[in-house]
């Protein structure tokens, strides 16, 4: 049986990445070339998928290869072909230490592209509770996702956002286009244990690196999202959700606000006792207050996007979506 490496080759490859399904592949079988990254898999403590181990050796890799001090990594990623074993083998042998120290941090996607299920999921909020929004983000990286309202969108035919934005973002629709709504933000902030701040040269090197070498797109927008973020940073705290959350939702916002708490693939690294945290700290709250996820499910066979309402606690399963919000079948 495949391990973390080998078993995530096959999800990337049916997410549309031959190239990351060719490095992953490339790097089980080179693994004893490098044996504190072949401890550390293995000796791993938690769940390998959920923390998502394959994809951080993935980004150790990219961000070799985009330092430029390996030139036959770098022409691999280049021209993404060549003979993977090899010079992916020696890569790892070189660089075994590194790849292994930037394993034991949390990925560090913040996909921008993920903005147009939540902007379509806060469109249908505003058919429940007619107000303006306050967003709080839980594992908010570097909180690029709470400049969504700075974005442009093509949901399925329906343009929303500031149509003179440079992060256009336009997933592959499947199913009928959201109702158009007027979405008003007036506040946002978040939260992240090791939260990136995006004007920090190495904090944006490490979010591009979590970008697939093969989706230059992909890199295009992150780099016009971080342009805006230089425009209009993102408030986050430095904190743990566990504690960030209640003490946020002790405060009701202002009359005529629904706030609005979202997370997109974060609390997947938390553990049980967080989540159910979340879930305690929502339910106790006693004002307009939705929930909007964009998760895998339990299964880790699906995206979904759910829209949860309080204090019904009413859950919609809004859309199942791409994991990085290429395509969005939506239900809502």
């Amino acid at each position: 049986m495949p391990g973390p490496l080998g078993q995530y080759a096959l999800v990337a490859r049916d997410l549309g990445s031959a190239f990351v399904a060719a490095v992953l592949g490339a790097g089980e079988r080179q693994l004893a070339r490098a044996p504190r990254t072949a401890a550390l898999i293995a000796d791993w403590p938690g769940d390998a998928a959920a923390d998502a181990l394959a994809m951080r050796f993935n980004a150790a890799l990219h961000a070799l290869a985009r330092r430029g001090d390996d030139a036959a990594l770098s022409t691999l990623y280049a021209m993404r072909a060549g003979d993977f074993d090899a010079v992916i083998g020696n890569a790892m042998a070189a660089a075994d230490g590194f790849i292994a120290d930037w394993m034991r941090l949390p990925p560090q996607t913040n996909e921008v592209g993920r903005a147009a299920a939540i902007m379509a999921a806060l469109m249908t909020l505003r058919g429940i509770h007619d107000l303006p929004f306050e967003l709080l983000e839980l594992g908010a990286s570097a909180g690029l996702n709470l400049n969504l309202a700075q974005y442009a969108y093509d949901l399925g035919g329906v343009r929303v956002g500031r149509r003179d934005s440079p992060v256009r973002i336009t997933p592959e629709w499947r199913g009928q286009a959201p109702l158009a709504r007027p979405v008003e933000i007036v506040a946002t902030r978040g939260v992240d244990l090791r939260p990136l701040a995006a004007a920090d040269r190495q904090a944006r090197e490490r979010l591009m690196a979590y970008v697939w070498a093969d989706e230059p797109e992909r890199a295009e927008r992150l780099r016009h999202a971080l342009a805006v973020a230089d425009e209009v940073p993102p408030s986050i705290a430095c904190d743990d959700i566990a504690r960030w959350l209640p003490a946020e939702l002790a405060h009701p916002p202002a009359d005529g606000i629904c706030r609005v708490v979202i997370h997109t693939m974060a609390l997947q690294y938390c553990s049980a006792a967080t989540r159910a945290q979340v879930t305690d700290a929502m339910v106790a709250a006693n004002y307009p207050l939705a929930r909007i996820g964009f998760e895998w499910t339990d299964a880790r066979d699906a995206v979904h996007l759910t829209l949860t309402t309080y204090p019904d606690g009413d859950v919609r399963h809004l859309a199942t979506c791409h994991a990085y919000g290429n395509w969005i079948d939506w239900h809502g």
